[in-house]
């Protein structure tokens, strides 16, 4: 009996301890059911919240190589579910192809190296245009340190990469107009140490009323001028007189002598140069055709321009664009052209020194100015002007000049034309100690080689250096040598020596 009793207190107590137990496994999973429904709550929240936050997101299976992505981000590339399928490939493949290899580089250094991944790239739509994503992730590595899966977020960033491009291209071309500027700048600094010997063209004689006539004519346009005419009548004048009448005025007249400098400086001088382009080219330099985009750019003695540097100006002048010396990048300006030359451009085609299609280029308009000795009527009008000029610069006064000095002067050949002249006058108004101009030069009336029509510009250009030469003692630079009374810098006057085979004897 009493054993009895016994086993049915351990059968009572028994069950109690498993009611109890299924009680607390039954409250435990209750627990697991809510806190599970809490946390999928809260996981909802944070992936809305995150998308909301951002323009998408994205998790990458590793193992199976698919990719889970955010309606936002279809939606953004236009792309339905079929069109943009959950594969890695699929990704890859609209991916701009300048971004591709960058964008898998960053992927693959962040699964080795666990440094952060941030990219930006962009991404073809289903339009066909390209939007810029900001995309930042985090991978997950199992046990073995192997990733198993990558998960993040991408932003649309499309308007502010617009803006920095735009910000960018803006720097850009501030750059560019500021190193113009600089250019032109410096460029005008070296125009301001010159003295020029006109103001204005002074005459009345019907032969420059013409050369005014022609310059009023062709002024206003954009036509590309020619001015011919012998050493020192005053061609540099006419071109600035054509670029002060033009819509262009406004810019400086730039221009550069072809005949002062070598064939790799011409070149640089004209086009400009990169850095390291050549010896000596320390630093990038614009040429004279950028410093002169929207002016008027002036080439005197454009007939010693090398033959190897012709192909390029007429590029230039036909198509408006060159390459800098050291660089392949086409640059395109809007530049007027006025050439001058004293040599006879047509002769020199048929010699082979000058190409016939940069002749037919250059003498669209073209304009002779004429020698002093045959606009004799203007010789007293430049006479009284260069003396004046001259008188006050050197503190003197001279109130009149005889009939005797003005026959004289009007007789000359002056085969130096107008920069003779004023040579001849200089050397007079220093010797004239009274009011009176005392002529000192020994001005004698031509012979008659030097009238003859056969003989060339070169001939009476080479006599007459030689004369100027033999008479200082063959004395090139310094006072009262050859360059200065000729008025050329001693460098010029080396390199027309040089021309035209002078040499002491």
């Amino acid at each position: 009996m009493g054993s009895t009793q016994t086993e049915i207190i351990v059968l009572a107590i028994f069950c109690i301890i498993v009611t109890l137990f299924l009680i607390g496994l039954f409250i435990q999973r209750v627990r697991n059911s809510r806190d599970q429904s809490i946390l999928r709550k809260s996981e909802e929240q944070y992936l809305r919240a995150l998308e909301i936050s951002t323009d998408g997101i994205w998790d990458w299976n590793i193992l199976s190589d698919t990719v889970f992505y955010s309606n936002r981000f279809r939606e953004i590339l236009g792309f339905s579910l079929e069109e943009f399928p959950d594969e890695m490939n699929s990704f890859r493949s609209r991916l701009h192809p300048e971004d591709v290899d960058a964008t898998m580089t960053a992927i693959k250094r962040h699964l080795k190296d666990r440094v952060p991944f941030h990219i930006e790239f962009r991404m073809l739509t289903k339009s066909g245009s390209y939007l810029w994503f900001s995309a930042r992730g985090q991978a997950v590595w199992n046990h073995t340190g192997d990733a198993v899966r990558m998960s993040g977020w991408i932003q649309d960033i499309t308007e502010r990469k617009k803006a920095e491009l735009n910000l960018n291209e803006a720097l850009s071309e501030i750059k560019q107009l500021k190193e113009k500027l600089e250019a032109e700048r410096a460029y005008l600094q070296e125009e301001i140490k010159l003295e020029y010997n006109y103001e204005n063209i002074i005459g009345q004689s019907n032969e420059i009323n013409y050369v005014l006539y022609k310059i009023e004519q062709i002024a206003a346009t954009d036509t590309t001028v020619l001015i011919l005419g012998e050493t020192g009548t005053g061609k540099e004048l006419v071109a600035r007189a054509v670029h002060s009448l033009s819509q262009r005025k406004d810019r400086a007249l730039v221009k550069i002598n072809c005949a002062t400098l070598t064939s790799t400086l011409i070149e640089s001088e004209l086009f400009g140069h990169e850095k390291g382009s050549f010896t000596g080219a320390h630093t990038r330099q614009l040429g004279r055709f950028e410093i002169a985009n929207g002016a008027t750019l002036f080439l005197d003695e454009i007939g010693e321009l090398p033959l190897d540097l012709q192909p390029k100006l007429l590029r230039v002048i036909q198509d408006g664009e060159f390459e800098r010396l050291g660089s392949s990048r086409t640059i395109k300006v809007d530049v007027r052209v006025i050439a001058a030359t004293n040599r006879y451009l047509e002769e020199e085609v048929r010699k082979g020194r000058f190409r016939e299609d940069l002749w037919y280029r250059l003498n669209v308009f073209p304009i002779t100015v004429p020698p002093l000795r045959e606009r004799t009527k203007d010789i007293s009008l430049l006479v009284d002007y260069f003396v004046k000029i001259i008188s006050k610069r050197l503190g003197k006064t001279i109130e009149s000049i005889p009939s005797t000095v003005m026959n004289v002067l009007q007789n000359y050949h002056w085969p130096g034309n107008i920069r003779e002249l004023e040579n001849v006058l200089e050397r007079a108004v220093i010797n004239s100690s009274g009011p009176k101009l005392h002529l000192v030069d020994e001005l004698k009336k031509p012979n008659k080689d030097i009238s003859k029509t056969s003989r060339t510009l070169e001939d009476v250009e080479r006599e007459y250096i030689v004369l100027v030469l033999d008479q200082t003692q063959w004395k090139v630079s310094g006072k009262n040598s050859a360059s200065e009374i000729l008025g050329l810098d001693r460098s010029t006057l080396r390199a027309r020596m040089r021309k035209l085979g002078i040499e002491k004897s």
